[in-house]
């Protein structure tokens, strides 16, 4: 799945939920991820529960939702991240027009991850 080209294309709204080493689950509202020329998604975080959760945890799964039931599961598994560089300054850009002027300040990380597995957000099968 071009995962660039579906999130270019549809609006919803996307939910992260990561779990730390005992299991104890946190879900947060997250963006949309940017992708990279990788296939890695790519998301700004803060320094709260979820980038705390992904230190002793590398797994994942982004929910994104469409109108309806319409959306995907994605399940991921970090592979790095970053703490400067001008694609972190760019999500910081991002998050203060977005989301509100101030916003960008309090990301302090670019996390990044592979998709494991994808599935439709209701029902079985994958999606495309």
């Amino acid at each position: 799945m071009d995962w660039e080209k579906y999130f270019e294309s549809r609006s919803g709204t996307g939910f992260l939920a990561t779990s730390n080493k005992n299991g104890e689950v946190d879900i947060a509202v997250y963006s949309r991820p940017r992708v990279m020329d990788d296939g890695t998604l790519v998301f700004g975080m803060t320094d709260r529960l979820t980038h705390s959760n992904l230190q002793e945890n590398p797994k994942a799964v982004y929910a994104f939702k469409e109108g309806g039931f319409a959306g995907v599961r994605l399940y991921l598994e970090k592979v790095r991240e970053e703490t400067g560089g001008a694609a972190l300054e760019e999500v910081r850009r991002s998050a203060d027009r977005i989301v509100g002027a101030g916003t960008g300040d309090q990301v302090a990380f670019l996390v990044c991850f592979k998709v494991t597995h994808a599935l439709n957000l209701v029902g079985p099968g994958s999606p495309g």
